[in-house]
């Protein structure tokens, strides 16, 4: 009966996600310098209304929307996977370096002029960068790192690659590549066209295909490493894989969008209320929930009064930031609470 009531709970969330994500889709087309009604939008969508309004949705608006989707989906989907992991709550890409390393290495293919913005070598740098800082991670941390150990290795190797990327930008010859540079690291999904949905797509699919294929480890995982192994589970095996994912994910993610954190942090704890804490049931829906966040803080980007452009990246670290500080603190006082 326990196992029916989760996986019904588990369909009617992942529904009611799925239909927010479906409405906030719609409004990232609608919302904008020129606001177009819903039904302008599906009727520019299916080659209807003027040629002004089908410019609008279909060449300006549509990428960025895509790309919103998939980059917030990737981001919640490799923070569920590196907490089932890690089976830490506070684990998450951006805390451990692996978009501030994809960043680095992007950077430093522009920098060097080995590559443009639209390039196919900025995902592949960004994805070997982001592999490497999680794998070091790991090795760093250990098998049974603490939460104290896991912070201190994630801020040193984020330090490490945010340093690199200034030094970077503080060598760079051009100093115009330099300015675009630092814009492109504040995380941003303006003027992006298919040409970098072409470029992000193939990863972000791929890295999110090897973590669902996992899902069913993660709860085998859930129960210890020793049980894990017991049941089939190579453990050493699980965590390569893991890293593959969310390094492929998020490499192809940051190569087109810059740094954009706090998604994959938050995205799983909104949904684990809803869904429990069975990582395998947790994918999904924090996929959902990350593009939703991601499409809704697009959308807020755009409402929001202002005299110049706030990058995405910003709006999403004002928030995520109080959040984690909030989890921290619930941990500490459930660690109190556990000694007492």
């Amino acid at each position: 009966m326990v196992s029916t009531d989760a996986a019904r709970r588990q369909v009617i969330a992942t529904a009611g996600l799925a239909a927010l994500v479906a409405l906030l889709a719609l409004g990232s087309l609608g919302i904008g310098p020129v606001r177009l009604s819903p039904l302008t939008v599906l009727e520019a969508l299916l080659g209807g209304g003027t040629d002004v309004q089908r410019i609008i949705v279909a060449e300006i608006r549509l990428p960025r929307m895509i790309l919103g989707l998939a980059i917030g989906a990737i981001l919640g989907l490799s923070g569920a996977a590196l907490q089932g992991l890690l089976r830490n709550p506070l684990a998450s890409p951006s805390l451990f370096g692996a978009p501030q390393s994809a960043a680095f290495g992007a950077v430093l293919m522009i920098a060097l002029g080995w590559a443009d913005v639209r390039s196919y070598a900025l995902p592949v740098a960004g994805i070997t960068m982001a592999f490497a800082s999680v794998f070091v991670l790991l090795g760093i941390a250990g098998r049974n790192a603490g939460l104290l150990l896991l912070i201190l290795s994630g801020l040193a190797i984020s330090s490490l690659a945010g340093a690199a990327t200034a030094l970077v930008m503080n060598l760079s010859s051009n100093p115009f590549a330099a300015l675009e540079i630092a814009f492109w690291l504040l995380g941003s999904l303006e003027d992006r066209s298919f040409r970098h949905v072409m470029l992000a797509s193939p990863f972000i699919i791929a890295g999110a295909a090897v973590l669902i294929s996992q899902r069913s480890a993660f709860r085998a995982l859930s129960l210890g490493e020793e049980t894990a192994q017991s049941l089939g589970v190579d453990v050493g095996r699980l965590r390569l894989t893991v890293i593959a994912g969310v390094a492929l994910g998020v490499g192809g993610a940051v190569a087109v969008s810059g740094a954009i954190g706090f998604i994959g942090l938050v995205a799983p704890h909104l949904v684990r209320p809803l869904i429990g804490h069975d990582p395998a049931r947790l994918l999904i829906p924090s996929a959902l929930a990350g593009a939703a966040l991601l499409l809704a803080a697009d959308i807020a980007l755009r409402i929001i009064p202002s005299t110049t452009d706030i990058k995405v990246g910003v709006l999403t670290s004002i928030i995520g930031v109080p959040f984690f500080l909030y989890l921290i603190v619930r941990e500490r006082r459930a660690l109190g609470g556990g000694v007492a």
